[in-house]
């Protein structure tokens, strides 16, 4: 649901078809609702718009003869830009509050169309924290309808098909009348653009190795971390009060493999052994020198076993015990059915390199952290349309984070190509993501304002990983050789991320719920202390 701050006319214009209907001030609209979904291929168009006319009292029905492709009506189409943001992650919401947020000439401000295929922005540097209870969902998963209330950014869930940009014939200026190409959605919506952002984000690959796909947990996403958390929940349940240790084996020993095997060790405490498996002789490899000492001084204190120098040959199941299935209840009512049965898993891993001896590790579960691509090549393009892609799917992009070839078009995050000073590819991080989201939106308002845009200069800040609910390692740039880790990091950690959440309003809400939280935990703490002095008298 979005707020609608002035009056506003919802309009779509579908051949002979056309639904309007007015709000006042203080109604609310469904622009991102349900009524633009669809349910099979053949009949998209016309769920939409029968969807939409029996929101807005009008025809129930409108027969596929009838339907003509639907275009989304700009409430200013001819008037100001319009600015479509594909991807709602760091690098697209944070571009669309960022032009929200820039100065504009009269008539000048664009007019943002933001889609993504989730109602929800996710925070994913704190996704751990899920797993370990320290966060709630809403405080690191909020609806985008909820950051955008008070905003004019158009929001809509939905999954981009294609796109069909027409920059690359030579249009460069900024032109009322024209468009610089247009989007297809899966729901049937077609959305004009003057300029396009992609940000569709990216990924976990696990197609690259046998069995991989069908028995390891990716960990990227808000649905992700809810598969692991209610895998490890059945898992406890079933393994209480037995003596056999729940086996957790991670594939993968960057940030992500680390800190999951960091705090699913600390949630599981004696009763899990968790084994780190890396291609690399040691673990973090690019991390800051203070990170990863942190880090391996927490391993190596929980019940964790790092096999280095190998990597995943392939996963087979060897046997399932029990034969039930339970439902998990997730957001809008949907049941996603999991299979609970206690596999037991097996890992053939092949040394990378001479010398070392085959090794076979058996688990009750498996995350795999290794590799990602990005989603832009699921997008279908026309036969004239050429986007620039590199190995792992990303857009090339000149210096202004512009694709190249396509002045109107700017990729951020794990949709783009961006190379540092020596030629070497910027990481998929979110830092990078939300320092590209600055320079897109200003370089966007540079380009509708012709001023001259600014190249892109990655500012690396330092480097931030969790180790548990209380433990966390921080190793800022601008203090060479400092990590902060233990209590005093977890504390540093975290008020770095508040800073970094979306929106005023939201900091203020996580961070009067922290607060809170915090509280309460020193005041159970406290209580503790006191009974065990008492009781020792």
């Amino acid at each position: 649901m979005a707020q609608v701050s002035s009056l506003n006319t919802l309009y779509l214009s579908c051949g002979q078809f056309q639904c309007r209907k007015f709000f006042h001030r203080t109604s609310r609209c469904s622009t991102n609702s349900r009524s633009f979904y669809s349910s099979t291929e053949r009949t998209r168009l016309r769920g939409v718009v029968s969807s939409l006319a029996r929101n807005l009292g009008g025809i129930s029905e409108v027969s596929e003869s009838e339907s003509q492709p639907c275009y989304y009506a700009w409430p200013d189409k001819d008037k100001r830009p319009r600015v479509c943001i594909l991807g709602g992650g760091f690098g697209g919401l944070y571009t669309a509050l960022r032009l929200e947020s820039l100065d504009w000439p009269d008539g000048k401000k664009p007019q943002v169309f933001l889609v993504d295929q989730s109602e929800r922005f996710v925070f994913k540097p704190l996704l751990y924290e899920l797993l370990s209870g320290e966060v709630e969902e809403w405080e690191i998963a909020p609806r985008f309808s909820e950051l955008l209330s008070n905003t004019a950014v158009q929001f809509f869930k939905d999954r981009v098909q294609s796109i069909h940009p027409t920059d690359h014939s030579g249009m460069n200026g900024i032109s009322a009348s024209s468009s610089a190409g247009v989007v297809h959605l899966e729901s049937g919506l077609l959305v004009e653009y003057d300029w396009l952002v992609l940000a569709v984000g990216g990924e976990t690959k696990v197609d690259t190795t046998p069995g991989a796909m069908e028995y390891a947990f990716p960990f990227s996403t808000l649905e992700d971390a809810r598969r692991v958390n209610e895998k490890l929940t059945t898992l406890e349940r079933r393994y209480f009060a037995k003596e056999t240790p729940i086996h957790v084996t991670i594939v993968g020993c960057g940030y992500s493999g680390i800190e999951l095997a960091a705090t699913i060790s600390e949630r599981l405490q004696a009763k899990g052994v968790i084994q780190a498996i890396n291609a690399g002789k040691i673990i973090l490899p690019d991390a800051p020198p203070g990170n990863r000492e942190s880090a391996l001084k927490v391993l190596s204190s929980r019940n964790v076993k790092l096999f280095l120098g190998y990597f995943v040959r392939c996963i087979r199941n060897d046997g399932e015990f029990g034969d039930s299935r339970e439902s998990t209840k997730v957001e809008g009512g949907q049941d996603l059915m999991e299979n609970h049965n206690i596999e037991k898993l097996t890992l053939e891993l092949q040394p990378a390199e001479r010398g070392m001896q085959k090794q076979v590790v058996e688990a009750d579960m498996i995350l795999w952290t290794v590799g990602s691509k990005s989603l832009l090549p699921q997008l279908q393009l026309d036969d004239q349309t050429y986007l620039p892609l590199n190995g792992r799917g990303q857009a090339e992009t000149d210096e202004t984070l512009r694709v190249k070839g396509h002045p109107r078009i700017f990729a951020l995050g794990d949709s783009s190509a961006v190379r540092n000073s020596k030629g070497k590819l910027l990481p998929d991080t979110a830092q990078v993501a939300f320092q590209q989201a600055d320079f897109a939106g200003w370089n966007i308002w540079a380009a509708i304002n012709g001023r001259p845009l600014l190249p892109f200069r990655y500012q690396n800040l330092g480097e931030m990983m969790t180790l548990g609910r209380y433990d966390a390692a921080v190793t800022p740039s601008f203090i060479e050789g400092l990590t902060l880790d233990g209590p005093v990091g977890h504390t540093a950690r975290k008020l770095a991320y508040l800073l970094r959440l979306p929106t005023d309003e939201h900091r203020l809400k996580v961070g009067i719920s922290w607060l809170a939280k915090s509280a309460v935990e020193s005041t159970a703490l406290l209580q503790n202390t006191l009974t065990k002095m008492l009781s020792g008298l």
